[in-house]
């Protein structure tokens, strides 16, 4: 190789051929990205093993090439492990692998890219990445629904307030707010395994652009890699990011539900509500006040969902304006996708773990609820006498005014006050105030009875092992 296709540090590129003169210094760190994709590099060696062999069997290298090339690759490999990337100063991970293996198999490793493009190689070894990161990250929010299914379990027989706007609003189980959490976490599942999918479609084969010119077998390169299919267009092949945005979508949608979670436990574990006890484990101190106790793994997990957010419109923005083909830009896809996934594989197991050793503070719970959340209540034991839901509901909003004008709770009006308000009423009325019977009393499916809630764990059990 000549000087001429050297980058200024000495390194040889992939395609100076073309060029009278090296790249400007200012032009190479904006040009390498082994920072960020080196850890694509088992990737990568699969995909050119496989890619060995396809092109092979389409009779461009001898069986004994493809075996020098594959145990190159295998030295390759060995000496990753060994050495690492300490001082490489190659464009890629693609560069550094193809060196290597110069190094390891000699002038056949000059072979190996026969046919084949950096531009599907890179797309095969990313998406080889986001099929294994889809799977682990399905298993982890798999095991934040337990959690907060064993969570619910321990709620199931506690009545605490229930919120709208952040105000008492009406009594439900801690079962019940526990369970929708983990509906939301169970569509996220559901997002996630769809991105995998999503990511199993081969590239590989489809070269720069216009295909391979050779006769490769691209449904045994499926097989092989273990893709779902093979790409249908080699242009869109080479330039699909869609999978990438669905991950990075699942990943801000995770990203929401786990802040919305953190927030509920932030405020829950607070002095002022005290309904929520997050163990030690998952707590700290503070460096001047003895007494505290934060839950930062809350706080954290719900500072980690602005990223996740953020990923996924850097990924919309980077995609939007591209014309048709590969462009290198699209360089730019990895570092949102590894963020996402990086973020995802800190925050989940430390949520997961948080929720699994928590626990509820019933006496709490009771000593907050204020009677004013059985206001429907009471609304409602005048419709079952005959009064329309609209009278009922401006009855008891002048009773809850009376009682607040008065210094007293609803249940300490007395029968006469009731009934100045409203003639149906009866002695049979103080029936309203109970906590249990007004949360057994929302006993439609997905409601907060004792029958409905233990029907929503039924089918959350059995909706976390069909996802298992």
């Amino acid at each position: 190789m000549s000087d001429q296709t050297k980058q200024p540090d000495g390194n040889a590129s992939l395609w100076g051929g073309r060029f009278a003169s090296g790249m400007a210094p200012e032009m190479v760190p904006l040009n390498l990205s082994l920072n960020v994709d080196q850890r694509l590099w088992r990737e990568d060696l699969r995909g050119s093993a496989a890619w060995a062999k396809a092109i092979g069997n389409a009779g461009v290298l001898s069986h004994d090439e493809v075996e020098r090339i594959l145990v190159g690759l295998e030295a390759v490999a060995a000496r990753i492990e060994r050495e690492g990337f300490e001082g490489s100063a190659d464009e890629d991970i693609h560069a550094l692998v193809e060196r290597l293996l110069g190094e390891e198999a000699g002038e056949v490793a000059g072979k190996l890219h026969t046919g084949r493009s950096r531009n599907d190689q890179s797309a095969t070894g990313v998406r080889l990445f986001g099929m294994g990161a889809t799977a682990r990250i399905e298993s982890q929010l798999l095991g934040l629904c337990r959690a907060l299914r064993e969570l619910a379990s321990r709620g199931v027989t506690v009545v605490m307030p229930g919120y709208t706007h952040l105000q008492q609003a009406q009594p439900i189980r801690a079962a019940h707010w526990a369970l929708a959490h983990l509906w939301a976490f169970l569509r996220d599942v559901e997002r996630v395994r769809a991105a995998g999918m999503s990511a199993s479609v081969l590239p590989l084969g489809s070269g720069a652009i216009a295909g391979c010119p050779f006769p490769v077998d691209r449904e045994a390169l499926r097989a092989e890699l273990g893709f779902s299919r093979t790409s249908e267009n080699s242009i869109d092949a080479v330039s699909d990011r869609d999978w990438i945005c669905d991950l990075t979508y699942a990943g801000a949608m995770i990203g929401v539900h786990l802040s919305r979670l953190s927030e509920d436990l932030v405020l829950f574990s607070s002095t002022e509500f005290g309904f929520v006890r997050l163990s030690d484990g998952y707590s700290t101190g503070s460096s001047l006040m003895p007494q505290k106790r934060n839950p930062d793994v809350a706080e954290l997990a719900r500072g980690k969902s602005g990223r996740l957010a953020g990923n996924l419109t850097a990924m919309l923005t980077i995609l939007k304006g591209l014309p048709t083909g590969y462009n290198r830009d699209l360089q730019e896809d990895k570092e949102a996708l590894f963020d996402t996934v990086d973020t995802l594989d800190i925050t989940l197991p430390a949520v997961a773990g948080a929720i699994e050793t928590a626990s509820f503070r019933p006496e709490r719970m009771q000593a907050v609820m204020d009677t004013q959340l059985l206001a429907t209540d009471l609304a409602d034991y005048l419709v079952r006498k005959g009064v329309p839901f609209r009278t009922t509901h401006e009855v008891v909003g002048h009773l809850v005014r009376r009682a607040e004008e008065e210094g007293c709770s609803l249940s300490e009006l007395s029968l006469d006050a009731l009934q100045q308000e409203h003639s149906s009423f009866e002695e049979d009325v103080r029936d309203v105030f109970d906590w249990e019977r007004s949360a057994d009393s929302r006993d439609s499916d997905g409601g907060t009875s004792l029958r409905a809630v233990r029907a929503q764990l039924e089918e959350a059990s059995n909706r976390i092992a069909a996802l298992t």
